[in-house]
């Protein structure tokens, strides 16, 4: 009788004790921009830093050092414009966005919009075939040129450098093609120059400077202070010699912050998580030995030229860092 009561004791309490929660999934999609330019590379590198995909080993003994139970994906995009669009209606969960498309965005359409983490510096490359007599921005009147894709960040800057130099639309043949397309159209001589805004050195025009000679066209000095002070999120700036094979000389232009951006609508604790995976030691070695742009994410400019307000989450972080107030 005993034992039939205790089988029976021990069996209600295996139904009442409820079962070990399994760890929860959730996925975090990074939207970019096209695979040949610097936005895809760095959302990878940040997918993996953020990810700590359930039954993974500890960090400690060697597995990933993400947030727990979370998979980080880099989503190839149309680039900075459609990203905000794509954080505006709940279609991924962040983006890489050029700090001036973020703060028009906020400001009008997208006031949800909120910053993670500023990450490096892009320079607006302007680039041609060395034999195509193209050596001023004033020279590509009557061209075949590329601005980029429509909903891309270097549309919206092409625009303000061609109007600036006192282009219109109709100076130049238009083609909107992304940095890939582009290169392989200049290659073929089926372009003469096209814009690229990102990091240095982005991947197509890297590949492209082995194939032709090309160069890189200088916004000068006269000109970038007057797209500077009509545009403050863009500031003077040089592309270093011997970025690009070929290239001899430091090229002045323009640059812009790379932004990490999310909705406000977005958890605290998991926004907080997430910058803190991202400005963890083991995130840093991986970026320090990822792509070249990756050496240049440091944390210390995390707040550098952001233009739009921290996700709640992200200002917890660096304030209990000390970075902010």
């Amino acid at each position: 009788m005993l034992m039939r009561f205790l089988a029976a004791t021990i069996a209600l309490a295996m139904v009442c004790i409820p079962a070990p929660r399994a760890e929860e999934l959730r996925f975090f999609r990074i939207a970019t921009a096209a695979t040949g330019g610097t936005y895809y590379p760095v959302g990878a590198l940040i997918a993996t830093a953020i990810s700590a995909p359930p039954g993974s080993r500890p960090c400690a003994q060697g597995g990933p050092c993400g947030v727990a139970g979370l998979i980080g994906s880099a989503i190839a995009s149309k680039g900075s414009v459609a990203n905000v669009a794509a954080i505006q209606e709940d279609r991924v969960e962040s983006g890489l966005v050029q700090g001036d498309v973020a703060a028009l965005a906020q400001m009008g359409a997208a006031p949800d919009l909120r910053a993670i983490a500023a990450l490096y510096t892009e320079a607006i490359h302007v680039v041609t075939r060395r034999d195509a007599g193209i050596a001023t921005i004033g020279d590509l009147r009557g061209k075949r040129v590329s601005v980029d894709m429509a909903g891309s960040g270097t549309m919206v800057d092409a625009g303000i450098i061609l109007a600036a130099a006192g282009l219109a639309p109709g100076d130049f043949t238009e083609a909107s093609l992304n940095a890939s397309d582009a290169a392989r159209a200049l290659s073929s001589n089926e372009l003469d120059a096209f814009f690229f805004v990102g990091g240095y050195p982005a991947p197509a025009i890297a590949e492209l400077a082995g194939q032709v000679e090309i160069s890189l066209l200088p916004i000068p000095a006269e000109l970038a202070r007057q797209v500077a002070q009509d545009h403050p999120f863009l500031s003077e700036s040089t592309i270093p010699p011997g970025t690009y094979q070929g290239q001899g000389e430091a090229v002045p232009t323009l640059s812009v912050a790379a932004i990490w951006a999310t909705s406000a609508r977005q958890p605290d604790d998991l926004i907080l998580s997430i910058t803190r995976a991202l400005w963890s030691e083991p995130s840093a070695r991986l970026l320090r030995t990822g792509r070249p742009m990756g050496r240049a994410i440091e944390r210390s400019h995390a707040l550098d030229g952001l233009g739009i307000p921290l996700h709640p989450g992200a200002a917890q972080f660096y304030r209990e860092i000390g970075m902010l107030d």
